[in-house]
C-alpha cells in the first residue's frame, strides 16, 4: 500500500465533494468564521481547533492545511503584523485555498496568508519549485534522476521551503496521523528544525488507546480516514520529546471516542509542546520552588522538583520555568547578588539551594541524600 497515494486520492476527492466521515464535531469561535466562504467550511476535515493558540504577530505554520480554514482563522488572530503559511500536498485542496486567500485578504484588509505545496515530513522541498525544474529540464535517464535528487537535496539545505528557526507556532489539524510510520520520526524532526527557540506547537489529532494491529495499518481506507495511522496516546508526547521538544501538555482530551474499530478507541486530543533556547547551562545561584499539587515532579530533562523546596537550577532552566507551561506552578527565587562570572552548572540533578545562598550569593549548594548516582 502506498500511503501517500491513498491519502492524496482520498483528500483530492474530499476537496471536490464533502466527505463527512473525515471530520469530528468541532466548535470554532464564530467571530472568525463570518468571513470564510461556506465552500471552505464544508471542506474542513479536522478534529480540533489549534488556531486558538495563535497570538498577535505570530508566524504560524499549518501542516496539512487543506482548504485553508485553520490558516484563515489564524490570519485574523495574528493580524497584519503576523504571517500564516499553509503546507499541503493535495493539488485540489491547494487550488481551493489559494483561490480563497484573496477573498479573505479583501475582507480583513491585509494579505498575510500563503500556501506552499510539499510533504509535511519534508519541509525543505517545495514541490512547485521541483515541478518547474522538471519542466525546464526533463529527466530521461537514471543518471539524470540521481543528479536531480542530489540537486533537490542541496537546494533544500541552502534554500528550504520552510527555513530553520523561522516559525513561532506550528499547528496541525488531524493530519499527522496520515504520515507513514516510517516517516513520522522525520516529521517531528522537521517540526523541531523550523520552529524558533521559544516557539510552540499546537496539534489536534487522533490517537488510539491501544496500538493498532498491522492488518488495520494495511487498510488504506482506515489509514486515509485518520484511524489506523494514529499514534497510541502515550506515543504522541514521547515522539515530540524524542525530537527535542519539552513541556508536552494534553490540553484537550475527548472522553468519548470518535470511532471504535475492533475494540480500539480512536479519539481526538490537542497536544501542546515547546522548543527551548539553546546555549550553555550556567550556575547563577538561581532556584525555583515547585508549588504543587504533586509531591515531586520531573521535567523532560530529568530535573526533579520537590514541592516547597528551593531547587537549584541553571540560568536556562530558571528562565524556562517562568514561561509556559510551567510558570503557574513555579515560584522563581533569584539571587540577591547578581552573578556575573558564572560557572557551568553541575550535571547533578535534584539539588537544593540554601536560602542563605540566594540571599547573599555566597553559600555552597547542598545536595539532598540520594540512593543513586547524581549524574
Amino acid at each position: 500500500m502506498d500511503i501517500r497515494v491513498e491519502v492524496k486520492d482520498r483528500y483530492q476527492q474530499g476537496a471536490n465533494e464533502r466527505e463527512a466521515i473525515l471530520c469530528c464535531p468541532v466548535d470554532y469561535d464564530p467571530q472568525f468564521l463570518k468571513i470564510i466562504p461556506q465552500e471552505i467550511l464544508d471542506r474542513d476535515y479536522g478534529c480540533g481547533d489549534p488556531s486558538r493558540y495563535a497570538r498577535k504577530g505570530d508566524v504560524v505554520l499549518d501542516l496539512g492545511s487543506g482548504g485553508g480554514k485553520i490558516c484563515f482563522i489564524s490570519s485574523q488572530i495574528v493580524g497584519p503584523e503576523g504571517r500564516v503559511i499553509g503546507v499541503d500536498m493535495t493539488a485540489d485542496m491547494l487550488e481551493l485555498a489559494r483561490r480563497t486567500a484573496p477573498v479573505i485578504a479583501e475582507k480583513t484588509g491585509f494579505a498575510n496568508v500563503e500556501f506552499r505545496r510539499g510533504h509535511i515530513e519534508d519541509l525543505r522541498t517545495d514541490l512547485d519549485v521541483l515541478d518547474a525544474r522538471l519542466k525546464e529540464t526533463p529527466v530521461s535517464s537514471a543518471d539524470g534522476f540521481e543528479k536531480l535528487l542530489d540537486e533537490v537535496e542541496a537546494e533544500g539545505k541552502i534554500n528550504p521551503m520552510i527555513a530553520d528557526n523561522s516559525i513561532d507556532l506550528i499547528v496541525s489539524n488531524c493530519v499527522l496521523n496520515l504520515v507513514s510510520d516510517k516517516k513520522k520520526k522525520q516529521l517531528f524532526a522537521e517540526m523541531f528544525r523550523v520552529l524558533k527557540p521559544g516557539g510552540r506547537v499546537a496539534v489536534s489529532d487522533i490517537v488510539s488507546d491501544e496500538f493498532s494491529p498491522e492488518h488495520l495499518k494495511k487498510d488504506g481506507k482506515l489509514w486515509s480516514g485518520c484511524i489506523s495511522g494514529a499514534l497510541q496516546e502515550r506515543e504522541f508526547g514521547e515522539a515530540l520529546g524524542e525530537a527535542g521538544f519539552h513541556g508536552m501538555v494534553i490540553d484537550k482530551y475527548e472522553r468519548e471516542p470518535w470511532q471504535i474499530v475492533e475494540g480500539i478507541e480512536y479519539r481526538s486530543v490537542t497536544l501542546l509542546a515547546y522548543k527551548s533556547e539553546g546555549g550553555p547551562a550556567l550556575d547563577k545561584n538561581q532556584a525555583v520552588i515547585y508549588k504543587g499539587p504533586w509531591k515531586t515532579v520531573t521535567d523532560d530533562r530529568g530535573h526533579t522538583f520537590e514541592r516547597g523546596a528551593r531547587m537549584a537550577v541553571d540560568d536556562k532552566t530558571f528562565a524556562l520555568m517562568q514561561a509556559e507551561p510551567y510558570k503557574d506552578q513555579i515560584a522563581p527565587v533569584p539571587p540577591a547578588i547578581k552573578v556575573t562570572d558564572a560557572e557551568a552548572f553541575s550535571c547533578c540533578r535534584s539539588k537544593t539551594r540554601s536560602p542563605k545562598e540566594t540571599k547573599r550569593g555566597i553559600e555552597p549548594v547542598t545536595s539532598e541524600p540520594s540512593q543513586g548516582s547524581c549524574c
